[in-house]
């Protein structure tokens, strides 16, 4: 419990209403999600402000309402009896608010603070997080994972919204682990997250860097924008320590412009400068490839090697789980403990919701379900697929309505040079044309292979039984764009749908046989 007497002491530009005697258990920016004794904040959105919902707070038990001082007048308005504390900016003062809330601005008390990782980078985040989260848990300790796919607490999993949560939902999910006797937490970080509050009023013990590519540019005027959304995750306000991979230009920046202790990570086979990965304080080589892991040796200092392997294709997936490692080891884990428990255990075990994950059972074309929806994704995880496929390579994928289209044809391009068909559909077309969006990617394939075989299908559902009668055995279908999720946005409305099932079922109709579940 905590005083709202003092709540508006430390934070408030002024108070309307009595807030003596008034306990608080929380704080939330959503109406839907408020449980009676917390404090509601009312922000400015696009459309509308929050504070238009304070009538609806108040019903659902707010004891107290935040907001600014154009809220405080909606909220007089609609004659709500609750406490208004005014602040001036009630996004920017969120993370504040939540970390005094919830004491996860402190490790002092009886259960001290979990370790906290962050990554973040365009792609690889989701990756890494899983990643940190399984080899945590080979060298035994109790992990929490918040990802673009899943929240994990101990053992209960929960179905992700946001790739990071608003700064309230953060704070107390940190409380929770932090109660329920959690280690150790790896948490992806988008650049909307750090541009948007959501991770303020936390300081990382580890903070990744993976790469930096094409994508976002509906939420930020150029790349330049788009990195200096991500580079104040490695200042001392944010984080502790950092690890950083080589492989694209903007790891050397990130490097050089931290404000904290940095170790580097380079995987020349896949870096776009090879002899600057190779200069990183680790370097990780490639071996084996098959469609059921990748083998890596990781190579550092004084003289520590590690040969292990990665349950997923791709020297990219290397790269990811060698930052993990490193990130670790930054945070006080023994070289010893972590490359025993790998020993032991024959290489990393974690699970990658839709990273891609092989749905295909052991006869027929092989298929790859992927969450990767960039150019630079397309063009790593297709060489993966090539490298381990000894047939055709087949690239299923669609684009996101309502994001950023400049990178629409460019991913055209990529998809259809790294394969030898191409079936282009839909998939969260959201409020524009879908038939749009297709023709775009279409463009971006023809200028690129003008002689390419290329397919259009509407629905995805027909896309994947088409593709699935185009390819036989020793094929293999990359599926890019869906992975893990469970639904597609079509004008607003979530319609269930999964492409992983989707496709056990097509190939269970072509007369393949596949596993039942995965």
């Amino acid at each position: 419990m905590r005083q709202l007497s003092e709540l508006a002491e430390r934070f408030a530009d002024r108070v309307v209403g009595d807030v003596a005697g008034v306990e608080l258990t929380g704080i939330t920016l959503a109406t839907a999600d408020l449980r009676p004794g917390e404090v509601f904040v009312a922000i400015a959105g696009a459309n509308r402000h929050g504070a238009e919902f304070a009538t609806a707070a108040a019903k659902a038990g707010a004891v107290a309402i935040i907001t600014d001082a154009a809220g405080a007048a909606i909220a007089t308005e609609q004659g709500v009896q609750l406490p208004v504390l005014v602040v001036a900016n009630p996004r920017a003062l969120l993370g504040a608010l939540s970390a005094w809330v919830y004491g996860t601005g402190t490790s002092e008390g009886p259960v001290p603070m979990p370790l906290l990782f962050a990554t973040t980078g365009t792609n690889g985040k989701t990756s890494v997080s899983h990643l940190l989260e399984g080899i945590l848990q080979q060298v035994g300790a109790v992990t929490g994972l918040s990802s673009t796919a899943e929240r994990h607490i101990g053992d209960q999993v929960v179905i992700s919204r946001l790739t990071t949560p608003e700064a309230s939902e953060m704070h107390a999910l940190l409380a929770l682990m932090r109660e329920r006797g959690v280690e150790a937490i790896a948490v992806e970080v988008s650049a909307q997250a750090l541009s948007r509050h959501r991770v303020d009023g936390i300081v990382f013990d580890v903070a990744g860097f993976t790469n930096l590519t094409h994508d976002h540019l509906d939420d930020y005027a150029d790349m330049r924008e788009y990195f200096e959304a991500k580079a104040p995750l490695f200042q001392p306000d944010r984080a502790r320590r950092g690890v950083v991979s080589l492989d694209t230009d903007a790891g050397h920046e990130i490097a050089a412009g931290a404000g904290i202790p940095i170790v580097t990570v380079g995987t020349p086979a896949i870096a776009q400068d090879a002899t600057a990965a190779a200069a990183a304080d680790w370097v990780v080589t490639i071996g084996d490839e098959v469609p059921a892991y990748t083998e890596f040796t990781l190579t550092g200092p004084r003289g520590r090697t590690l040969t292990t392997r990665v349950p997923v294709i791709g020297p990219h997936m290397a790269a990811n789980a060698s930052l993990a490692i490193v990130m670790m080891l930054e945070a006080g884990f023994e070289w010893d403990d972590i490359a025993g428990a790998l020993g032991r255990d024959g290489g990393i075990h974690a699970y990658l919701p839709g990273r891609t994950e092989r749905v295909s059972g052991p006869t027929g074309p092989t298929v790859f379900v992927d969450f990767g929806h960039s150019p630079d994704a397309f063009e790593k995880t297709l060489a993966a697929v090539r490298r381990v496929t000894p047939g055709k390579v087949l690239m299923l994928f669609g684009a996101d309505g309502d994001r950023d289209a400049s990178k629409r044809l460019d991913m055209g391009r990529t998809a259809v040079l790294g394969s030898d068909i191409l079936v282009v559909t839909d998939h969260h077309p959201r409020f524009e044309d879908p038939a749009s969006i297709r023709a775009t990617l279409i463009e971006g394939a023809r200028a690129a292979r003008p002689d390419a075989e290329i397919h259009e299908y509407s629905p995805p559902e027909a896309a994947i039984i088409a593709a699935v009668d185009l390819v036989g055995e020793g094929d293999a279908i990359l599926w890019a764009g869906p992975g893990h999720q469970d639904y597609r946005d079509i004008r607003g409305v979530r319609t269930p749908y999964s492409a992983r099932e989707l496709s056990r079922a097509a190939l269970r109709a072509a007369g393949w046989d596949v596993p039942s579940v995965g």
